[in-house]
């Protein structure tokens, strides 16, 4: 497998402290006498940032991604092409692949899986048909149920009064007929259970600026009826009609399923380190049906798997944990579940969690988290700084981006964790300025591969990957020698404004 010498070097070095192996390894160790000594006491030196980036290896991670690649298309026989996707062969092979690599690393880590039940949901066909026009914008719900017996739905459309996140906003006369809501306020997954409650047959949802629309409705209900985003530009004359009085007749049709399947988290946590100041970080080990995900998030889980190999040829003083969450894709359910039903004393043992998702995007840009302490747990804006710093004396130019829900960090920050994280863009656009700091072509994605199937190894850019696997490298090797100068925990910290009113979870909007 990957990486087979290199890995079997470092557990026999681990195991049997060979001389040989240790002159080997002299030159990554400034003093060669004092680890010389180390090993013959048998000893590892504390980790030290400097030391562990440069053993980063590019030609390791792309071995790594070739690999995952062959893994993806094992799911060709059931999604005729390859995916990583929750369900599938090609994730089921990606946990057997982290969990073989981990333990070639010998008894340096604990190792434990966390299965869990994940909700996923999957849109075959859908379209929506709105007086006489077929709307351009109209999207199928993420976690949509599908039409009554995934037939077309006939019925009048029927504007609901205020932002529809009040039963009494919903009159009768909607009973058997289609729902026409306003975003706001509340979550979409709410619109559309009040929209069945009162007897609609589908529910479509405007966007309140003439921007497309796309969201999810989070956890299945009871009364979710088949429901529709979409544009704030397609949805105004049809506004204008109703309010005239107009009849405007409709048609929708959603064939989709919505299922639960089981899952798993894997954590592995270093023997060596104080066990109640832990240093935490984690990437997802799926990717979306359309696609491999080799960028997204391939490259940030093999960074994990390279800097967890790595870190074994040193010792901690605080314990360090990794994490590969499943089911981020479906909305953040790996690290959701994992804090949901960490216990209090756990979660207190949590100095901070650090997300690393896309880590390689072909037309990157250096992007940090900006996480502030006004509105985050205590600690945040350390960790942002951290990053800052690092860029800074690399001399390599960073954007902030907004932390808005859109990434695995979302459950920790919510539940008094203090968290960040460094990406390389996604299908945002970069700019011009961006070009000059960044390279790269302006006005095209950061990732113009972006859950799709051409997210392959090719789709990885091998500067910003090995220098972001670095970053990450000195964040582990920071936080596991010392906590010197970063926030002790605070507990019962209240959460800022427009914490709780995030409008993202994971990749969807929300609300």
């Amino acid at each position: 497998m990957v990486g087979f010498n290199r890995l079997s070097l470092i557990a026999t070095a681990a195991a049997f402290h060979q001389s040989a192996l240790a002159q080997l390894q002299q030159p990554l160790i400034a003093d060669s006498a004092s680890r010389g000594d180390l090993d013959r006491l048998g000893k590892k030196p504390l980790v030290d940032t400097e030391l562990l980036q440069a053993s980063i290896s590019i030609d390791s991670l792309f071995e790594r991604a070739e690999a995952l690649y062959d893994l993806a298309k094992s799911s060709e026989d059931e999604w005729n092409h390859p995916t990583r996707v929750i369900g599938s062969k090609g994730h089921q092979k990606t946990l057997e692949y982290i969990t073989s690599e981990i333990e070639r690393l010998g008894d340096y880590y604990k190792y434990s899986t966390q299965p869990f039940p994940a909700v996923m949901g999957q849109v075959f066909e859908s379209r929506l048909v709105l007086g006489h026009t077929v709307p351009g914008s109209a999207t199928a719900m993420s976690l949509t149920p599908p039409t009554a017996k995934k037939q077309p739905v006939y019925g009048d459309l029927v504007l609901v009064d205020n932002v529809g996140c009040e039963a009494s906003d919903y009159p009768a006369e909607l009973d058997g007929n289609i729902a026409f809501i306003k975003r706001g306020i509340c979550p979409f997954g709410t619109k559309s259970e009040l929209a069945g409650a009162a007897g609609a047959v589908a529910a479509v949802i405007y966007n309140s600026n003439p921007d497309g629309m796309s969201g999810t409705l989070g956890t299945p209900a009871p009364h979710h009826v088949a429901t529709f985003g979409l544009s704030g530009g397609d949805a105004q004359p049809i506004v204008e009609k109703l309010e005239a009085g107009e009849v405007v007749d409709s048609i929708a049709y959603i064939d989709s399923i919505v299922n639960t399947i089981n899952t798993t988290n894997i954590i592995i946590q270093t023997v060596e380190g104080d066990p109640d100041n832990c240093v935490m970080l984690g990437a997802h080990s799926d990717s979306v049906g359309e696609g491999p995900g080799i960028n997204d998030d391939g490259s940030g889980s093999l960074t994990l798997l390279e800097v967890a190999t790595r870190l074994t040829n040193f010792t901690v003083n605080n314990c360090v944990r990794f994490a590969w969450w499943a089911g981020e894709e479906e909305g953040l359910l790996g690290s959701d579940y994992y804090v949901e039903v960490l216990p209090e004393e756990e979660n207190r043992k949590i100095r901070l969690f650090m997300d690393y998702d896309m880590m390689g995007s072909p037309n990157f840009a250096y992007q940090i988290y900006n996480a502030t302490n006004a509105i985050n747990p205590t600690g945040s804006e350390q960790l942002r700084d951290l990053y800052v710093d690092w860029y800074e004396s690399k001399g390599l130019n960073y954007t902030f981006i907004p932390f808005d829900g859109r990434s695995d960090y979302d459950a920790f920050i919510k539940n008094g964790i203090p968290g960040g994280g460094i990406a390389t863009g996604a299908e945002g656009v970069k700019t011009k300025e961006e070009q000059e700091m960044f390279g790269g072509k302006a006005g095209d994605w950061y990732d113009p591969c972006y859950h799709q199937l051409c997210d392959d190894v090719g789709n990885v850019n091998a500067t910003a990957w090995l220098v972001n696997t670095q970053l990450v490298a000195h964040s582990v090797a920071t936080y596991a020698a010392s906590f010197e100068g970063f926030p002790e925990r605070e507990f019962g910290q209240v959460l800022g404004a427009g914490q709780e009113d995030r409008m993202y979870h994971g990749r969807y909007l929300v609300r």
